[in-house]
C-alpha cells in the first residue's frame, strides 16, 4: 500500500508540529507573552534584567524568573552574563524560533491542501 504525497506531507506536518509544541506551549502562556512583549521593547540594548522585566510588566519577581525559565527550557530567549547580572534577550538564533516560523509558512499550504466536507448529522 503506498501512500499518497498528501499522506507523506500530513505526516511530516505532523511530525513538525510535534517538535515545536515546547516552543508554542511556552508562547502560549499571557504572562510570557507579556515577558517577550517586554523584550522585543529592549531589543537592541543588549538584554533586560529580571528586576527590569519585574518594573515593567508589574509582575513578581519570583514568576519573572520563573517564566523566564520555562522560555528558556524551550529555546525561545537567552540569557548573558556580566559580572553577578544576567541580561536576557530573545535568542534570533533561537532553533526552536525557526522551526515555528517554518511550521506557520507550511501550514497555509498544508490547509489548502485538506478538503472540507461536511458531516452528516446521524
Amino acid at each position: 500500500m503506498h501512500k499518497t504525497d498528501f499522506e507523506k506531507q500530513r505526516i511530516l506536518f505532523q511530525e513538525k508540529f510535534i517538535k515545536c509544541q515546547p516552543a508554542l506551549s511556552a508562547i502560549g502562556d499571557e504572562t510570557r507573552q507579556l515577558i517577550i512583549k517586554t523584550l522585543i521593547e529592549h531589543c537592541g540594548e543588549g538584554g533586560i534584567r529580571v528586576g527590569e522585566i519585574q518594573k515593567s510588566t508589574n509582575i513578581s519577581r519570583t514568576t519573572v524568573s520563573h517564566h523566564l525559565k520555562i522560555l528558556m527550557n524551550a529555546g525561545i530567549i537567552n540569557v548573558h552574563q556580566c559580572g553577578t547580572m544576567n541580561f536576557y534577550f530573545l535568542d534570533p538564533k533561537s532553533s526552536s524560533l525557526k522551526l515555528v516560523a517554518e511550521f506557520w509558512k507550511e501550514a497555509e499550504q498544508i490547509a489548502q491542501l485538506c478538503p472540507i466536507t461536511k458531516k452528516e448529522a446521524t
